[in-house]
């Protein structure tokens, strides 16, 4: 079952002459449960389908479904909750904020959307992550690996449709990467979280199911490395 599909996916910065396309015709689609890389060099593309995915940036052209829900088809209202309940974002630099607790961060998107926390669902995340004894933790009081944590934390609270992550290592060294590749390959793999990683790291791409190669904003490789 495909939880994702991307078709004819375009995006066009400025008119005329400074006219710039970032996303040129973009289609592909991804199963429910599937851990996919997208990979490519700086300018290639990658961070704005990452954005168009995730309903913060509006394509010049094309659609997104997620989960049979053509995400562009819907107002502004409509859209910013289904991204808050179907779609997990995980960035680089955490995006915490600063004076909620880990607890508060985590629970954040289920609070604004005026629904009460599953207590169990939360324990599970929070226990899987290693987070119990730092729950009343604010985020400087806590190291990058941590921040990051609290960071998947909040993207899957929601159990949403599909878990994207931009460039979630790009900001830790090797064992804490290590580390948060592990957990997100687990929730891919215990929970059959859908994940798509952006990354430049070799090493984080070759851990994915499939690998989609981006170079001047169309689709140069689309390979499976584990069936």
């Amino acid at each position: 079952m495909d939880i994702l599909k991307i078709e004819n996916l375009s995006k066009v910065y400025g008119t005329g002459d400074t006219a710039v396309k970032a996303l040129d015709d973009v289609s592909f689609s991804v199963k429910k449960g599937e851990f996919v890389a997208i990979i490519g060099p700086s300018g290639s593309g990658k961070s704005t389908l990452l954005h168009m995915l995730g309903g913060v940036d509006i394509p010049s052209s094309g659609k997104v479904l997620v989960d049979n829900t053509d995400i562009y088809g819907l107002n502004e209202s409509q859209l910013a909750i289904f991204r808050r309940r179907q779609i997990g974002l995980i960035y680089q630099f955490y995006n915490l904020i600063p004076v909620l607790t880990v607890e508060e961060n985590i629970t954040l998107p289920v609070l604004l959307d005026g629904h009460k926390v599953e207590n169990q669902h939360f324990t599970d995340i929070v226990e899987t992550l290693g987070l119990n004894h730092r729950l009343n933790h604010l985020p400087n009081q806590l190291s990058g690996g941590q921040q990051q944590r609290v960071s998947i934390g909040r993207a899957l609270i929601s159990q949403p449709a599909i878990m994207l992550a931009d460039e979630p290592t790009g900001n830790l060294d090797s064992k804490n990467s290590e580390e948060i590749m592990d957990l997100l390959k687990m929730f891919n793999k215990t929970f059959k979280q859908t994940l798509i990683v952006i990354t430049h790291d070799e090493r984080v791409a070759l851990e994915a199911d499939r690998v989609i190669s981006i170079e001047d904003g169309r689709i140069a490789k689309d390979e499976v490395l584990h069936p």
